[in-house]
Parts: structure tokens; sequence; C-alpha cells
């Protein structure tokens, strides 16, 4: 591409054109005009701004964000007052329909709403960035993924560890032949079934108060497409990833980061069976929370030349037995996994493969690494998915397009349905999206939505 600075200005001077006749739908990457230029700013909108929403805004402030939605003014009040040249709304369609410039939106509500909120962006032609897991059933996991390849948009789902440098040192190591074939993999989380590693939940049974609902809040907006129910604080704020209804607990919440190294690195696709065993699994808290703790266990065939590999999956602070590799005294971290080849044995962290280590650490001192040949994400997880918006859909992908977003999700939800099926083993056929052996299973792929609700 020439660096003639009379064609950069041509192109500056016809994107402002653009701009002003479609409210900024052209945009002119930062590659062609160097520093970043009115032109090659993104329009940006947030869906659900008082959590996860408020961090990915503030990866997003070079450019400019015009819109804010939450359907709790007093839950999202400090990103209103951060962002006060943005139009607030309580609706994320009447934003949509009003607001015609924008270019790019951040979902980033409770789970139960990812899937309508993202798809209504799509359809609208947005860019669109959306917090983990990226719906909260499986059949909506799918219909996003076809969705953003039909609307040719640029994708991003929020498990910003596969922005990290340790996720690329991980595959190449692996890649290397560092620990053999990899055919067991095990990992946890310390986080109980509220999603919260620092609280217990106790809530187990759908409360049979009906307290009033408080004036800041819109609470039919956020049940969404969900059955109707009475407003509770146990649900909003914070609470509802512990209930069936809005969110997909300790392993929807943490297994697209923890499990995320492994089904990257060793491109896993989707299981071919899924099971699992858990706590307090009595009929009237069965119906409504997740357990307190799990075991689910994931069966991947062989891929090419790689073998089958075994995936257990633990969390409410259950750990899988201690690998003979690892030092005496030494312990297993809070959250992480453990990747068991036919030569060794690797350990990491939480997120994005956080510490990746061989083990014991003289195996990992004695090791030659191999040259880093993997993409480095340089910009951070939402300023990825910015540089692609900006290059558009022929260019470089940002590194969890929903392509890929959407296929670890629908992985980690068929554990959500196993747990739900306890003690059953599910056989899983991806082409057709069901389950072979068990039709009670087939019913929990999707929910119904509520009239007037639709995907």
């Amino acid at each position: 591409m020439t660096d003639d600075p009379t064609r950069s200005m041509s192109r500056r001077q016809f994107a402002s054109t653009a701009a002003l006749a479609t409210l900024s739908t052209v945009i002119v990457p930062s590659r062609v005009l160097g520093a970043q230029a009115p032109s090659d700013t993104l329009n940006i909108a947030a869906v659900g701004i008082g959590g996860m929403g408020s961090a990915n805004l503030k990866g997003c402030e070079r450019e400019n964000i015009v819109a804010l939605c939450d359907v709790d003014t007093a839950y999202a009040a400090k990103t209103i007052e951060r962002y006060p040249q943005a139009t607030f709304y309580r609706d994320y369609r009447v934003m949509l329909e009003k607001e015609k410039g924008i270019d790019a939106v951040i979902v980033a509500t409770p789970d139960h709403t990812h899937a309508v909120i993202t798809m209504a962006a799509l359809q609208a032609g947005k860019h669109v960035f959306c917090q983990k897991p990226l719906t909260h059933t499986v059949f909506e996991a799918r219909t996003i993924t076809e969705a953003a390849r039909r609307h040719r948009v640029v994708t991003q789902m929020g498990n910003q560890g596969q922005s990290y440098e340790s996720m690329r040192l991980l595959k190449e190591w692996l890649d290397d032949g560092a620990i053999g074939e990899v055919t067991e993999v095990h990992a946890w989380t310390d986080r109980p079934v509220g999603g919260d590693p620092w609280s217990n939940f106790a809530q187990l049974a759908r409360p049979a108060d009906t307290p009033p609902v408080p004036a800041t809040l819109d609470w039919d907006l956020w049940l969404g497409p969900v059955e109707y129910r009475p407003y509770h604080p146990e649900y909003h704020p914070m609470k509802w990833r512990a209930w069936q209804a809005f969110g997909t607990g300790a392993l929807g919440d943490m297994g697209c980061h923890i499990l995320d190294p492994a089904f990257w690195a060793l491109e896993l696709g989707p299981p071919r069976a899924v099971q699992a065993t858990s706590t307090h699994w009595e009929p009237e808290v069965a119906a409504e929370t997740y357990p307190r703790a799990s075991i689910v266990r994931y069966e991947f065939p062989a891929r090419g030349a790689r073998p089958p590999v075994k995936l257990t999956w633990y969390d409410g602070r259950l750990l899988p037995p201690i690998p003979d590799a690892l030092e005496p005294g030494r312990t297993l971290p809070g959250s992480g996994a453990l990747l068991i080849g036919t030569k060794g044995t690797m350990l990491h962290g939480s997120h994005g493969a956080d510490g990746v280590r061989l083990v014991p650490e003289t195996r990992m001192q004695a090791y030659t690494r191999p040259s880093k040949t993997l993409r480095r994400i340089t910009e951070g997880h939402e300023g990825d998915w910015i540089r692609a918006c900006k290059e558009g859909p022929g260019g470089t992908p940002p590194c969890s397009p929903f392509e890929y977003g959407g296929a670890l999700t629908e992985m980690v939800l068929l554990g959500m349905v196993a747990l739900r099926m306890k003690d059953q083993r599910l056989e899983w056929d991806s082409a057709t999206l069901r389950f072979t052996n068990n039709a009670q299973a087939n019913e929990l792929l999707h929910i119904p939505y509520r009239a007037g609700w639709t995907l």
C-alpha cells in the first residue's frame, strides 16, 4: 500500500464525506492514516454497563462512546457519569432504532439476555463484543454464531485470556511436543454456585416473598425473554449466575476462561459425550439453582493424528488428583488446569493459561523454548476487536470471534445440560445439534421465550 500523502488525504476526505452521509458507517483503518483521526474512530454503544460492561468500555475509551444502555440506572450510575457525552437508554431496541450512527456494540448483560441483544445488533449490521459465555443455551450459541457469519461483521467474545501471551506460549510448547500427545485435561475453579469465590450462596429454592421493584430498575426488561417471575434481590444484581433461569453457574462463568487454553491449543472441537455428578440435587433445588459443587466429564474424539482426550471439570473448590510430577509441598492454584501428555505434564492458572509451566519445575528450567510463531495481541482484548473492526471482515480477525467463541460456549453449555441430567452419559451429535440417546436432554438445549421475544 502506498504512503503517498495525497492519496491518504483523499481517502480521509472520502471517509469524512461518507460519514456525514451515512452517520459513520465507513471507517478508514489506522494502518492507512497512521495516527488516529476522527474518521478512524468507532462509534461504540454498550448494553449492560454496571458490571463487566464498564470494564469493557474502559478498554475502548480511545473510541467515541456514543450511547449507553442499562435497565438499572442506579447500578449503572458510575458508568453513566464517566461518559457524559453518551446518550443513555433503558431499552436496547430503542437505542438501536434511534442511534443509526453506531458502528459497534458491547453486550455485557446477564447471560440470559446475551443472545437476543446480540442478535438485534447483528441484524442492524453492527460489530459486536459480547461477554462470555456467548449465550445462555446451546441452541442460542449455534444460532448467534451462524448469524455473525451471515451478517459479515466483526465479533469478539469476552474471554479476555485468549489475548494473553501465556495462551500463545502454551500452544507453541504443545505444538513443540513439550509433553507429547495430550490425552487428559483436568480443569477446576474455586468458585461456588453463586460465581463469587468470597461468598457462599445460601438461597437454594425460589424466594417466596415479593419485595417491591426499585424505582431505578425496569424489571420486565431485565427479565427479557425469560418467563416472568417477581423481582427479588436474590437475582439482581450479581447473584443471577446461580439461577438456571438467568445464569450458567460456575462452569458457565469460569469454563470459558479455564477451558479455553486446552480447547484452543488442542483443537478439541465438539465432544462426543458428556456426563456430570454434583451436590445438593433435591428436586426443589434442581429446578432452580446450580449445585454448590460438581464434576463434569467430557470425551473428545481423535482429531486427525491427535489422540482422543478425556477432560474433567471440577468446581465448588473440588480439586483433581495431585499429579505425581508435582513437587512435594507445591499446591495447585485456586483455579487452573493440568494437561497430561504422553511425555509430561503442564500446569496453568486461570484466565488464558496464566502462569503456564511444565512440571516439575526442574523440567521447566531444562526446557528449550521454541521460537514464537503465533500472532501476539498487543492492543488488549477490546483493542484487538477494535483493530479488526477497522480492518473490516476481510482483515485479520480478532482472537476470539463468534466462530470460535460460539464453539467454546457450546462445549461449556453442554456440561450445564449434563448437570441437569445428573449421572447420565449423554452422547452428542454436533452436526444435528442433538443428543442421540436422550430426548429429555434435548429439551434442555434451549428455553421457550415468553411472548414478545424472539431470536
